[in-house]
């Protein structure tokens, strides 16, 4: 998927019911040295160190995971997670890659600190990028990659082969599971969106697109996994589409208008280190038909529809899904909860026709809320009746691919 054949999935665990011990990668695999205050019972503390380079942020996952009995072979559990995330993207930096870099080595000094000193060594570092870059022309992402490696070299964690890289769509996908219920994922970032889940029906397998269905091993266990990233229908690409401006000229005279914007909104909106000239339509009409109208115009045609939506499947949605009904009052921030798809379509027509009220939350709320709606429905082909299950957080992790990546790292690493 996107130019590169090999694929290789990110499985994160998000334990929903009830929740058993994470699952983590066997110690015949990877072999910490026992903490030198612990001879007796053994016990074994590492860490892991993964950055997500997004289209709007840079966030650094710090992993601690605990082996309490290495001796009899029992998993290793993730004891607790460091998070920080700083702004814009690394994708911001396209013509200044050093200061990119420089916001890696900021956020490596968070690792510094919550890392021991003696475990530094030990200790792997890995940047995934994902749609902020794939966006990019080639050469300038590989300028920021080039200057991220830089400073992973110079630091004092361990630094492994293909530690920095893009991460092409299919990796970004990612699947929730217990034993006892699969979940199916959506996630909205800021460049691309993606849907994951594993098909209950051979329908559904036989119906979608080979590059859509893929194979890989888990506990003795061979799965089908659905999965795909639109690459350029993230959020806040979405809205650069639905304004006309993504991948179009004479940015420095052009005025991009939208009647999902208040009429007499007019700014300067900067996305992957591009600036573009945004307004309302000052004489024309706004609101949620029309609103609809326009972004229905970025979905329509490009999404394939799995038979399994249609049916009675979980689904947990994250990210600016999540943020955007925070933002509307849909959930509660802290919480999260349930909604179905109906209620994001009502809040739309409500922030659309209202948006002076909204303003001041987002002068795109309207838009986002619209194309969030139009996402699911005229996209992915949800029913209005559909639940989802909206989340930031699961058993106290920030909800990323970001676990499932190190875990891989973990499991094809030999390091003692």
């Amino acid at each position: 998927v996107h130019g590169n054949s090999g694929v290789l999935f990110f499985v994160l665990f998000v334990f929903v019911h009830p929740a058993p011990e994470p699952y983590y990668p066997s110690p015949e695999v990877y072999q910490p040295v026992p903490e030198a205050s612990s001879p007796v019972n053994m016990t074994r503390v590492f860490y892991g160190i993964m950055f997500d380079a997004g289209s709007t942020g840079s966030r650094i996952h710090i992993y601690k995971f605990i082996q309490k009995d290495p001796g009899k072979f029992e998993l290793p559990v993730l004891d607790n997670e460091m998070y920080h995330a700083v702004k814009p993207g690394l994708s911001a930096y396209k013509d200044n890659p050093e200061e990119g870099g420089n916001t890696i080595r900021q956020l490596l000094k968070i690792a510094k600190k919550t890392v021991p000193e003696e475990d530094w060594k030990r200790t792997p570092v890995v940047l995934k990028a994902t749609a902020g870059l794939r966006l990019l022309p080639e050469d300038k992402a590989n300028a920021l990659l080039k200057e991220v490696q830089d400073v992973f070299d110079e630091s004092p964690f361990f630094v492994p082969n293909n530690s920095v890289s893009i991460m092409n769509g299919a990796k970004e996908g990612r699947l929730s599971f217990t034993v006892y219920r699969t979940v199916g994922i959506l996630d909205l970032g800021g460049g691309s969106t993606q849907i994951t889940f594993l098909p209950k029906s051979k329908k559904t397998v036989q119906s979608s697109p080979s590059s859509y269905i893929a194979k890989f091993d888990l506990f003795n266990h061979t799965y089908q996994l659905y999965t795909h990233s639109y690459l350029g229908n993230g959020l806040y690409a979405a809205r650069l589409a639905t304004l006309g401006a993504l991948g179009a000229d004479g940015l420095d005279w052009k005025v991009f208008t939208s009647s999902c914007l208040p009429k007499k909104f007019r700014e300067d909106v900067t996305f992957g280190g591009t600036t573009y000239k945004v307004s309302g339509i000052p004489d024309g009409y706004a609101g949620y038909k029309l609103c609809y109208y326009e972004v229905m115009k970025v979905i329509k045609g490009i999404f394939h529809q799995p038979y399994e939506v249609k049916g009675s499947s979980v689904f947990y949605a994250f990210s600016y899904y999540y943020d955007r009904a925070v933002d509307t009052g849909l959930i509660d921030g802290s919480r999260g909860g349930a909604l179905e798809v109906r209620d994001f379509k009502k809040r739309a027509k409500e922030v659309c026709n209202k948006m002076t009220k909204y303003r001041a939350i987002s002068p795109f709320l309207c838009m986002d809320m619209t194309y969030i709606t139009c996402l699911l429905k005229e996209g992915f082909g949800f029913k209005d009746s559909t639940v989802l299950q909206l989340a930031k957080k699961v058993n106290n992790v920030e909800t990323s691919w970001a676990l499932g990546a190190t875990f891989d790292y973990f499991r094809n690493f030999n390091i003692h």
